[in-house]
């Protein structure tokens, strides 16, 4: 039996788009239209995670936190590789075990670097 795809076929996602499009138009709407809308200064000053600005937003900032958090991400995204692995332990036998004890010693290897370069000191 040979399944077709249909235009029909695609009528409950475009109408589930439809009702997730409009419920969030629709409580934006509703929210504006009935929201306090107390404007003072103190709402209208910018701030930083409730900390008061200093300075110019221009001022030149340290790479280092932009290092850490692509090392942090970097890091993230080899541990995802990690769980198809997981999933598929068994199947893979002991060639998929050597195969992510390498992938392991890449990452460690890395690790190793990073902290002989001292990317993640803060000083």
């Amino acid at each position: 039996m040979e399944l077709q795809s249909l235009p029909v076929n695609y009528l409950p996602i475009i109408f589930q788009m439809l009702v997730a499009l409009g419920f969030v138009v629709t409580t934006m709407f509703v929210t504006h239209k009935i929201g306090p809308k107390r404007v003072t200064k103190d709402k209208l000053t910018p701030f930083e995670s409730g900390i008061e600005v200093i300075g110019n937003a221009r001022t030149p900032m340290s790479i280092k936190y932009f290092l850490v958090a692509i090392l942090f991400v970097l890091f993230d995204v080899e541990v995802i590789f990690m769980y198809p692995w997981a999933v598929n332990f068994r199947d893979l036998g002991r060639d998929g075990m050597i195969e992510m004890f390498i992938f392991m010693a890449t990452l460690l290897a890395g690790f190793i670097y990073i902290i002989k370069k001292g990317a993640l000191n803060w000083d």
